[in-house]
This record gives C-alpha cells, structure tokens and sequence, in this order.
C-alpha cells in the first residue's frame, strides 16, 4: 500500500477539538479523505457523526486542531469559503429553499468544480433522478421527504465537487425511495468524486465505501475496510448495537 502525502488529501483533519459551549464533543479527531475515496463514518446517535461534518464545514468552529481542505488550511474559515474548495454538503434535514422550485433551486447551484469541470449539469442531474424532472415546477415545500432529498443531492451535484458529504443520507425515507439513493452514492463514487456517508443502515453504507470509521463519544474507537468491519461481528455489536 502507497503512503499518502498531504497533497493527496482533499480533507485532512488534524487533533480535532470541537464544543457546543462547555460541552466537549470532539476529542482529539484525526481524519482524512483522498482523491476517489468513499468514507463510511458510522455510530449511535449523539457521538459526534454531525458535529464532525459540521467541523470540517465551518458551520461549527473547532477550538483546538486543524483542517486542511486540498493542502490549505482552512481551519476557521466560513463555509462559503471551505465550499469554493471543492465541498458540497447534504445537511440532516435537507436544508433545501422551500420557496425556490425544484429548476431554481438546481439551477442556483450551477458552477464549475475546482478544477473547471462541468461533470454534473442540470441535463445529467435530471437524467440521474427522473422524479425531479416530473416535479420543475413545484416549489420545495410541495415536494415529498425523499424528493427533497434527491433536490438536495442533486443541487450538491450541481457544484461538481471534490468531495460529496451526505450526513444521514436516507434517514426517514421509505425503503423504494431509500434504494434509490444508495444507486446514486454508487453513481457518485463511480464518476471518481469522494464522498462521506453518514447513515444509520451501515450494511448499505459498507457495500459502497472504501473504508470505514465508528465514533463513539467523540473519538475514533475503529477504522477500516468494508471487509474488515463486516468480519468482526464483535465490533458492530458493541459500537453500533447489531
């Protein structure tokens, strides 16, 4: 196995600190994403999944460590600035513009990625996910939970990202709709953009990533392939409950 170098990193997470006021919720992460790579990052609710997408977005200020987004620092930075850096986050809860319909809320997104490319254009966002073309004209309100999740998805798209970070990528949705949006995760990994999975079905999120990370009470207790997580049955037992 080839060593990794700074440069490789689209994320590099270094000692990370993170708290909601006296609250300390992140110890001492060190986490990193390579060009390609497919992240799982699993564990029970309230360990810290959230607050480490939010860190490594600027949504949520770290006091102590660094993150590196392609070999810069960025630690502190806004997330409109870590998003110009090729980062495009799907949020829990969707954060669509429910008085925007579903062409402007696409359309508003549309850039070039970091390096140029226009991979992703409102054609091909429409052809991955068939609903929404049905649906243009209807404002994000009117949409249905896994229609906005598609919309929001697809707006990521939109940005032609480097990395794609998808935090409880399929939570409430019914499993036909649910289904739909793990062939789009295959989709993304398969154009070559790396992404993070968070979600609560780790049997869908190990058949998609490279490697995978359990967290519990804001620290790394496991990393590792797919194969190898699948292979302790122990590990998911203690860490994830199954």
């Amino acid at each position: 196995m080839s060593l990794s170098t700074s440069e490789d990193f689209l994320i590099d997470v270094r000692g990370l600190h993170s708290y909601y006021g006296a609250s300390h919720i992140l110890h001492g992460i060190d986490f990193s994403v390579t060009r390609g790579q497919t992240i799982g990052l699993m564990g029970r609710n309230g360990m810290g999944k959230s607050t480490l997408l939010k860190s490594i977005m600027g949504l949520v200020k770290p006091r102590h460590g660094s993150v590196a987004i392609a070999g810069r620092d960025m630690t502190g930075a806004a997330p409109f600035e870590i998003a110009r850096r090729g980062l495009a986050y799907v949020p829990e809860g969707r954060g669509i513009f429910g008085n925007l319909n579903v062409m402007e809320n696409l359309k508003m997104a549309a850039r070039a990625g970091t390096q140029g490319q226009r991979d992703w254009t409102y054609e091909r966002v429409l052809e991955t996910f068939p609903r929404l073309a049905q649906r243009l004209k209807h404002g994000g309100q009117q949409l249905s939970g896994g229609e906005q999740q598609m919309l929001t998805i697809g707006r990521a798209l939109m940005t032609n990202p480097d990395v794609l970070i998808l935090d409880e990528a399929t939570e409430g949705l019914a499993p036909l709709i649910a289904h739909d949006i793990w062939r789009i995760c295959e989709l993304v990994k398969q154009s070559g953009i790396s992404s993070i999975i968070v979600d609560k079905n780790w049997k869908h999120v190990s058949r998609i990533t490279d490697h995978n990370l359990i967290l519990i009470r804001g620290e790394i207790v496991f990393q590792g392939s797919s194969q190898e997580i699948n292979a302790k049955p122990e590990i998911l037992q203690q860490y994830l409950g199954v």
